[in-house]
């Protein structure tokens, strides 16, 4: 891990960028801390840190006002890293079939999401070595936000998680049900009653297939973007739970 650049923002959060290998990411943490903090990995759409980044700021301060460090990392084929031919064609399948108004194949989505996982689950693992190495970072480790099918492979490979707040509304493949069942730590998955994006009987399939004996789905009337305040407010409420 190379960190490239450093600031401190407004509410005291030193915000870092850094490098790992060709990857590109951002570690934020808490500038006043005396001791090592807890980890919150913050997952997000591949849509590019550059454009993602007002939300994930925005999560991380709202984090190390909780005292909890965060951190994330580019996707592959997202952002400014490397095109991927076959990540570029199942979005575009996947935006014609949207625009057509034709409900979304299981073939589009296992071509958009299952390569996805198997690529950037290992890169997150390597983040997470390589934070986990800092002096100011001491764990546990918690897993926040999309895509939900990355974080369901991270909670059943990687046992330094040891809680996931999701956000339902990704396409999920069939094949990760079965994963889901594996999943055992306490999840805290917030659902937007109204997403134009998502299947909600989907996410509701998902969320009883989990196989966490605590579980609780956050429900809120609403579309993707109309996430309320005090929905995060009760997430960072279980983070605290959890990794406190």
């Amino acid at each position: 891990m190379h960190f490239t650049s450093e600031q401190l923002l407004d509410g005291g959060v030193l915000e870092r960028e850094f490098t790992l290998g060709e990857i590109p990411g951002i570690l934020w943490s808490p500038a006043s801390a005396s001791a090592p903090v807890p980890l919150i990995l913050l997952g997000h759409p591949p849509l590019g840190l550059r454009k993602m980044y007002p939300r994930l700021v925005a999560r991380a301060k709202h984090s190390a006002a909780e005292g909890f460090a965060t951190a994330t990392i580019e996707l592959p084929g997202s952002g400014d890293r490397p095109r991927w031919a076959t990540a570029e064609q199942a979005r575009a399948d996947l935006r014609r079939a949207m625009e057509a108004g034709e409900p979304v194949s299981d073939e589009i989505i296992d071509a958009l999401v299952l390569p996805l996982v198997e690529k950037s689950v290992p890169e997150w693992q390597a983040a997470l070595d390589a934070l986990l190495s800092l002096p100011e970072i001491g764990g546990p480790v918690g897993y926040s936000g999309g895509v939900i099918s990355i974080g369901i492979r991270l909670a059943v490979v990687e046992p330094r998680i040891v809680a996931a707040g999701f956000f339902a509304g990704s396409f999920v493949p069939r094949a990760m049900f079965e994963e889901a069942r594996q999943v055992t730590i306490p999840l805290h998955v917030l659902l937007q009653w109204d997403d134009e994006g998502n299947d909600r009987q989907a996410a509701l399939d998902l969320f009883d297939a989990f196989g966490s004996k605590e579980k609780t789905l956050h429900a809120n009337m609403g579309g993707h973007t109309g996430v309320p305040q005090f929905a995060g407010d009760a997430a960072a409420q279980f983070f605290t739970r959890h990794l406190k």
